[in-house]
């Protein structure tokens, strides 16, 4: 990190509980520190409180009260090395200012279906989530990694909290109710990695929905009771939980979860073709707009983020009525991939200027790096390995709901084409009769007061014209059958 020694610590936090990692850390901490890098490791003996708990152990040493700022990284996260020189500068002279955020670019974006369609949610989270609300009203979730905050923001709002699972949201809250701002920059960029495995990527989307309702439950009040102006207050509850946590996962789910399936099984039930067709259809492509390379993956993209909505509707509601394992904080399994030779390798593809700087990060961790994929591999090979599984409710509903698309179309185009047919048949009748009746009343037996006798036909045959109305009956059998294909040419 380019930034003077002396005024920079680092802390090193581990909460695992595997005895070899923790010795491969603490070696690699030493190494640093050899170097005359300011770095220390902690390793908490009750590991209450998760993340939170963490953080909150941390940030109560006493030499923290030395420092002014502090940049937050998870283990998978690797800042380049100005990160903190083009972050630190946008708190001088704002003295308003808590939270300094970055954008997560991904290393293995384009590993598998699963990861491409993860950066598609990400990079509209960041390009237009983050960047809309940090430009306008100076208000976004603290994305829990690749920020800077101010020592004096955190310790104003109350610390960090261990009362829901996403604490970083619950700071980012409560510092906005307090009125302290953020800023988002986009143009900063801190490599990570996406869950590759479904199975973590299930359980990572579990704990970010459940959490929110958690906190949305017990800061409500809170918010009433705030400080801030109205505007910001409904911000906060309509748009920031409640539209993007309650409202879409609910619409989502009851709408192509429950009522498009439930056509393939009712054929009397149909649905308009703007419902399973238009809008999905524009929602994707503006979702996929930030990330214009994936939308060959746009019909993929739309039925597992409709199958996914299953697991965040299920993670609402528990987070909301506090269910089942609403509290858990699983860790997101990842494979390494964001380590320091996947970073040099990634960076010099995606940015040629910026090698020399860059050609640090391999130093003297790749001993370390060998060590642990050698006690990595070890391990694998003394546990059976798993199979692929094969999530047979979401594949089930994904071709339900295909299905049901598919058919909802053909109906309301089947529908638009008898329509379509029926109105271009009653229109020629229409006219060709109605002009041979008025001519020829006499040959009908029809009077001029008799016409108003034959009204019904008006209801029942579709005419529009009220001139008509005796036409519409007269041609009461002869419309019947001409729909039922006997009808005979006069």
């Amino acid at each position: 990190m380019d930034w003077p020694k002396e005024r920079m610590l680092v802390q090193v936090l581990d909460d695992s509980d595997e005895l070899d990692a923790q010795n491969l850390i603490q070696a690699e901490v030493q190494k640093w520190h050899q170097k005359g890098v300011h770095i220390l490791y902690r390793h908490r003996l009750i590991r209450s409180g998760y993340k939170a708990g963490n953080l909150k152990s941390a940030m109560s040493c006493d030499y923290i009260k030395n420092y002014e700022f502090v940049a937050i990284f998870d283990a998978d996260f690797q800042p380049a090395p100005d990160f903190l020189k083009k972050t630190i500068p946008h708190f001088k002279g704002n003295d308003d200012l808590a939270l300094v955020q970055a954008r997560w670019a991904f290393v293995n974006k384009d590993e598998n279906l699963l990861t491409r369609l993860q950066n598609i949610n990400l990079s509209f989270h960041f390009e237009v989530e983050q960047q809309v609300n940090g430009v306008f009203i100076n208000f976004f979730g603290f994305n829990g990694t690749a920020g800077v905050w101010r020592i004096k923001a955190l310790e104003d709002c109350g610390g960090w909290l261990e009362r829901t699972t996403v604490e970083d949201m619950d700071i980012a809250v409560r510092a906005h109710l307090c009125g302290w701002k953020f800023v988002y920059l986009n143009d900063v960029k801190c490599y990570c990695e996406l869950p590759e495995s479904y199975e973590a990527y299930k359980k990572q989307q579990y704990r970010w929905h459940s959490g929110p309702m958690q906190l949305f439950r017990l800061c409500f009040l809170d918010i009433l009771h705030s400080k801030v102006n109205k505007a910001k207050k409904a911000n906060l509850i309509f748009l920031f939980f409640l539209l993007r946590k309650l409202i879409l996962p609910f619409y989502s789910f009851t709408l192509f979860c429950i009522i498009l399936p439930l056509t393939i099984f009712l054929p009397e039930a149909e649905l308009p073709a703007w419902v399973v067709c238009y809008v999905p259809g524009i929602m994707s492509v503006l979702n996929i707009l930030p990330a214009p390379r994936s939308f060959p993956f746009i019909v993929p993209y739309l039925l597992f983020e409709n199958t996914m909505s299953v697991t965040k509707f299920n993670a609402m509601i528990s987070g909301l009525f506090r269910l089942g394992n609403s509290y858990e904080w699983i860790v997101t399994k990842k494979l390494g991939r964001s380590s320091e030779a996947d970073l040099v390798a990634f960076e010099n593809e995606s940015d040629s200027s910026v090698t020399e700087t860059t050609s640090f990060l391999r130093s003297s961790s790749d001993s370390g790096l060998e060590e642990l994929s050698k006690l990595e591999v070890t391990s694998r090979r003394s546990v059976k390995t798993k199979r692929n599984r094969l999530y047979r409710m979401e594949l089930t509903l994904a071709f339900i709901l295909l299905s049901a698309a598919g058919r909802s179309l053909l109906s309301a185009q089947g529908e638009l084409t008898v329509g379509h047919y029926r109105c271009h048949l009653e229109s020629e009748l229409q006219v060709t009769l109605t002009q041979h009746l008025l001519t020829n009343n006499s040959n009908f037996g029809v009077t001029g007061s008799g016409l108003k006798q034959f009204s019904i036909g008006h209801s029942l045959y579709g005419c529009q014209n009220a001139n008509c109305e005796a036409t519409c009956h007269w041609l009461k059998y002869k419309v019947c059958t001409k729909q039922k294909g006997i009808f005979e040419e006069d």
